[in-house]
């Protein structure tokens, strides 16, 4: 490529000379050369809009911009949206909640900002045409929207005093960097003179391969590339998040069962292996037959992709109690279904990311991660390191969702590092992201459910077969929780249901918001939905008076409190009966348009099934007078790390903003777990609430004061009042503690759980969630689309910490609840990008109306539960109810394309 005549342009309003060639992208330039790394990269392909900059006054897609076109042009980044403070606009973006893992908020604030140099008040319509070309994986959008459209509004940012944290609408206390472009995320930190990994990977979904004469390869390269392969690898080849199943290969050795798995790497200077093609590298590979489907999987003459796992099956969970074929044979009304889901990809913004290197004889690794002790030990024993060897420092991570859980870049850098002496740096692009990393599981499944005359359901069957792909990641997770779950959250005495994890050469299927309650809950709220009208019941009251209540006892044989469907459900009477009447309404005027209302509920336990499930919370005063939290629970974008601290804030009594986080890192904080099953704010907020209490006492107990006494903390010293009795507490004056504080505590929370017996019986969680939606269609009959007009959420969370983190976890949850639905749909071996696989974008989501409902569960911090995965339950089958009441197609293969939709309502039809 030729160089420029002309190499300057004006970035931030700063003329800055480059030494870009013609073909280079406008975003490799702006990151890698003058280190604006706000502007982010997604897909590299115009898809995502995370990389959204101004050109010329005008937003473009700097990943697909030449930089040709942006020399003598003015060009704006999120860097220099604002000065030493945050502008308006991102201001109200604070204000509001509308960054949650951060990833794109670049591309939305400037999309926003090109919107509102041409109108101060734009519409909401305008707002969402503007935002059109960005996409979010978390929010939902609607704060997004929101902020924009409230630039002008109160600036005043919410500081509870003293006491007064939980229950109130603290902007995010990490929400600074996402918004001024300071935010490090996977792909943002290069050390100095760092190699760039590349991986060579199978073309295959199954095959044996030989690597040839690599040396004569290296030898026509035109500098020094490094290669790897599995025999370099120091340690145990093999890693899973559950110990008792590893499987996987950081690198294949002679076999790959699942394409994309890698089998070499290739680590040099960027500038050459970024030139170098892969497909140049000297292998050969002899395919095999793949098994891509589980029913081809079970086939008793299948190939056994492990030989330790008969017929293909990785784990079985089973969950029975009662007669339950006597009770469905005796029923008045009994409704079957069989209900298949495909695989659904994460789709996070941020593709995966991380880099590592040496700190004498420690290995470092930054890298995203939604669990960084696992990532330190599943890594560790990849490379042959002790633990204390091996620090893990999570970057931002830009979404996650559950796939994050996983090892990803983590021992393939950390093997060159510690091979070469160098910091080696690896980002997935979005094909090689999308074909190597997690999916939500596949399912086949078959439900059959008896109820009597009045409605009350007196038995269920459930068998359930998910497709785990090549590997175990989550799939025993997925197998043992889904029968627990089955049942929804409703009285059932007589109950059996079996669910299976099983090999395919498929991607590896693993955590994804849910662990497969939402694939099941999708089947057993259709057939509530046909039992109901079976019936004659009204479909809201016929989950009234099966709902479960405090004292009753679960398909588990758990005896539930704080229980808070009931009053989800009731809190939905008036939005389900304007609904009812709004469709019936349109309906009667309309014969190619049809709105229909759907309704289903969900619970879901908080937290590990039957194990362990510890987190540990560190807080102390330091003798110049900060007071810190150490908080190793990753913040994703659900809002961790100011929940927690809003927690710990009142069980101390000092306000939260006296309070500075020290985030995840192996060396600098206690081990909360991993950033999944929505247990943080319940069991990592437990621990917080036991180390702030604990602090206080000692506090009191040094002062001699009584548990009502004030604190207060100014200039190194704690101020202790109680009546007229003052006391002074001078930091400095203190010794140091065992941990380095002039004053501190640690402590730890495992939830009471009790292990399963062989029939499922036993108390698999300590705390459950509740909630329900409707949702409200419009069917176009005659093309088979699908319009989500709104949805009304009423979500049980115990306490509600923080109502603005809450409401945008609900929104977002929603999101992903109507792209199971409606749209996602990851095909293996076709699917490598983000214009074919569709998300929800801006235009796509309804209005959404959220109901938080407390209902305090007494094992949780102040009542508290947990929402993150609950909140994306109940969509997508109250969505496919609702286009069954619109017109009597009864969607069982998802998602509900236009084509499935036609071929329901045409089947509908011949039924009628």
């Amino acid at each position: 490529m030729k160089d420029l005549p002309s190499s300057q342009m004006r970035v931030n309003g700063q003329t800055v000379n480059v030494s870009a060639v013609a073909g280079r992208r406008l975003s490799d330039v702006l990151r890698d050369e003058l280190g604006l790394k706000g502007t982010k990269v997604g897909c590299d392909a115009g898809d995502c809009g995370a990389c959204t900059v101004l050109l010329n006054g005008a937003p473009v897609c700097s990943c697909l911009t030449p930089v040709a076109q942006a020399i003598d042009a003015e060009i704006a980044t999120v860097e220099g949206l604002s000065g030493d403070a945050l502008g308006n606009l991102q201001r109200a973006f604070l204000r509001h909640g509308a960054a949650q893992c951060g990833i794109c908020t670049p591309g939305m604030l400037i999309a926003a900002t090109a919107l509102l140099e041409q109108t101060l008040t734009p519409s909401r319509h305008e707002v969402e045409t503007a935002l059109g070309g960005v996409l979010c994986r978390c929010t939902g959008y609607h704060k997004i929207v929101e902020a924009i459209l409230d630039v002008g509004g109160e600036t005043t940012a919410v500081n509870p005093s003293a006491g007064k944290a939980v229950g109130t609408r603290v902007e995010r206390l990490d929400g600074l960097s996402k918004l001024d472009g300071s935010e490090v995320f996977g792909a943002d930190y290069v050390p100095v003179d760092t190699l760039l990994v590349r991986a060579i990977r199978s073309p295959h979904f199954a095959a044996k391969f030989t690597i040839g004469n690599v040396a004569s390869w290296l030898a026509m390269l035109p500098g020094q590339v490094r290669v790897f392969t599995a025999a370099d690898i120091p340690g145990d080849n093999r890693f899973s998040v559950i110990t008792a199943f590893i499987d996987q290969p950081a690198l294949a050795d002679g076999h790959v069962r699942m394409m994309g798995e890698a089998v070499a790497l290739i680590a040099g200077n960027p500038s050459l292996i970024e030139a170098i093609d892969l497909a140049d590298f000297p292998i050969t590979w002899q395919p095999e037959t793949e098994l891509l489907d589980t029913n081809a999987a079970l086939d008793g003459d299948a190939t056994q992709l492990h030989t330790d796992r008969v017929g293909n099956i990785l784990i079985a969970g089973k969950v029975k109690t009662g007669a339950p074929e006597k009770a469905i044979q005796t029923a008045v009304h009994t409704a079957k279904m069989s209900m298949e889901t495909g695989y659904v990809e994460h789709a996070y913004i941020e593709p995966e990311a991380g880099v590592a290197w040496m700190e004498g004889d420690v290995l470092v690794i930054q890298a995203c991660t939604q669990a960084p002790v696992m990532d330190r030990d599943d890594t560790a024993r990849v490379l042959g390191l002790s633990q204390d060897k091996l620090r893990i420092i999570p970057s931002a991570a830009g979404g996650g969702f559950g796939s994050k859980l996983d090892l990803s870049v983590q021992p393939l850098i950390g093997l060159v590092a510690l091979k070469t002496g160098r910091p080696a740096r690896m980002v997935y692009t979005r094909r090689e992201s999308m074909a190597t990393t997690t999916k939500r599981h596949p399912a086949k499944m078959t439900a059959q459910i008896g109820a009597d005359a009045e409605g009350r359901v007196t038995g269920m069957v459930f068998d359930g077969d998910f497709n785990t792909g090549a590997y175990s990641s989550w799939g025993p997770t997925v197998a043992v929780r889904v029968p627990v779950h089955a049942s929804g959250p409703y009285k059932t005495p007589n109950y059996d249901a079996s669910a299976r994890a099983v090999h395919t050469n498929g991607p590896v299927s693993g955590a994804f918001r849910g662990f497969g309650v939402p694939q099941a809950a999708i089947l057993q709220e259709t057939l509530y939905d046909d039992l109901a009208n079976m019936a004659g019941i009204d479909r809201l009251k016929f989950r009234q008076i099966n709902a479960l209540e405090n004292g009753d006892f679960t398909v588990c044989g758990q005896q539930l409190f704080g229980v808070g469907i009931r009053e989800c459900l009731d809190g939905l009477q008036v939005a389900w009966n304007t609904a009812l009447l709004d469709a019936q309404d349109f309906n009667a005027e309309n014969t190619t348009l049809k709105r229909g209302v759907g309704i289903a509920s969900c619970w879901y336990g908080c937290g590990n099934t039957s194990l362990p499930n510890p987190s540990t919370i560190r807080v102390g005063f330091t003798a110049k007078g900060h007071l810190r939290l150490h908080q190793g629970a990753t913040d994703i974008g659900q809002g961790a790390n100011t929940v927690i601290a809003q927690i710990c804030a009142d069980a101390l009594g000092l306000p939260v903003s006296d309070f500075e986080l020290i985030g995840p890192d192996t060396f600098l904080t206690p081990d909360c777990g991993k950033t999944s099953a929505s247990r943080q704010t319940y069991v990592t907020g437990t621990a917080a609430l036991l180390a702030g209490a604990e602090l206080r006492r000692k506090i009191l107990s040094l002062g001699n004061m009584g548990p009502d006494a004030i604190i207060t903390l100014k200039d190194g010293v704690l101020h202790i009042s109680d009546g007229q009795a003052l006391r002074d507490i001078v930091l400095a004056d203190m010794t140091p503690d065992d941990r380095g504080y002039a004053l501190s505590a640690q402590e730890s929370y495992d939830p009471p759980t009790e292990p399963l017996d062989e029939n499922g019986q036993g108390r698999p969680y300590a705390v459950y969630g509740y909630g329900a939606q409707i949702a409200e269609v419009e069917v176009d009959t005659a093309l088979g689309t699908v319009k989500t007009r709104r949805v009304t959420a009423a979500q049980d969370l115990g306490r509600t910490i923080n109502p603005l983190l809450a409401e945008g976890q609900i929104e977002g949850g929603i999101a992903q609840g109507l792209g199971l639905a409606l749209m996602e749909e990851f095909v293996p071996g076709r699917t490598e990008n983000l214009h074919d696989y569709l998300i929800p974008t801006v235009g796509d989501m309804p209005q959404v109306d959220s109901i938080l409902i407390e209902i305090a569960d007494s094992e949780g911090p102040f009542g508290a539960k947990g929402l993150g995965e609950h909140v994306l339950i109940p969509t997508a089958p109250a969505i496919l109810n609702a286009i069954h009441h619109a017109t009597g197609a009864r969607i069982t293969q998802l998602p509900a394309l236009p084509h499935r939709v036609l071929a329901a309502i045409k089947k509908g039809a011949t039924n009628d």
